[in-house]
């Protein structure tokens, strides 16, 4: 399937909404990206919530109404971040399974995020893992690191296949304390990964998101494009919205003759049943 996955992730936990407000953070709001995000070539959408003063949360309520609301709206696959905030309690991420997303983030190991640390241990990885596959969610496998890398061999190899049988993994590049946003560093975790996976993205972060898009276009990958990750979309001109990062990153798949999927197409490549 010469095609290209584009996944959105428009709000993440990091973005203040009064510094940048067009940040989706209402259901309304996200909505209206979603589905702007889709008519731009997207197929998955990754998902962060927000309470009602626009902070992150892991609100098991407002999950359920946002996965809801992102199906009634939208074909898009719906993945939920099980990563929350760095702040977030181990309990409170794995309850995120609870709201029956279709796919959910694994993060494959801790990584020193900016000032803080982003804590993932391996009995942790390994409960969450578990539980997707009893809760029949595909997992998108996040990996910061190239330790990353052999944390997701080993999960594989000790507990089986995921729900689905495929193996999506995503490289996100260029967070402080993990891989640069480069693409000797892209290449190097690529080379990394273990036969069993099946199909493999890449985000760059701030600076890194082009460079990173590019070279996971060339190389065969698939990208993930949003406001979490990236808020300009030139030097000193930022983003109108998720949408237009999206819009981006269609054309550039169209020019290297690598169309976007749709998301019927994108739940075939991740193992999603019909």
């Amino acid at each position: 399937m010469n095609r290209t996955l584009i996944t959105v992730a428009p709000t993440g936990a990091e973005i203040d909404k009064a510094t940048w407000p067009q940040l989706p953070t209402t259901v309304e709001e996200l909505v209206a990206e979603a589905r702007a995000c889709e008519a731009a070539g997207a197929a998955m959408i990754h998902v962060h919530i927000r309470d009602g003063e626009h902070r992150p949360t892991l609100d098991l309520g407002r999950l359920r109404e946002t996965v809801a609301a992102l199906r009634e709206n939208t074909g898009l696959i719906v993945q939920l971040s099980t990563g929350g905030s760095v702040h977030d309690p181990l309990a409170d991420r794995l309850k995120v399974l609870d709201a029956a997303p279709d796919s959910c983030s694994i993060t494959c190991g801790t990584v020193n995020f900016g000032n803080d640390v982003f804590s993932n241990p391996w009995p942790f990885v390994v409960d969450l893992y578990q539980r997707s596959q009893a809760a029949q969610v595909v997992p998108e496998f996040e990996l910061f690191d190239l330790g990353h890398v052999a944390t997701l061999e080993r999960l594989v190899g000790e507990f089986g296949l995921p729900y689905g049988g495929k193996v999506h993994a995503d490289f996100v590049l260029g967070v402080p304390g993990g891989l640069p946003a480069t693409v000797p560093a892209l290449v190097a975790g690529v080379q990394a990964l273990p036969a069993a996976v099946t199909s493999w993205s890449a985000t760059g972060i701030g600076r890194g998101h082009l460079p990173v898009l590019a070279a996971s276009l060339a190389m065969g990958g698939h990208v993930r494009v949003g406001m979490e990750d990236n808020v300009f979309f030139a030097p000193r001109r930022p983003v109108t919205g998720s949408a237009e990062l999206a819009a981006r990153a269609a054309t550039l798949a169209n020019h290297l003759q690598r169309p976007a999927m749709s998301p019927a197409q994108a739940r075939e490549l991740i193992g999603l049943s019909a």
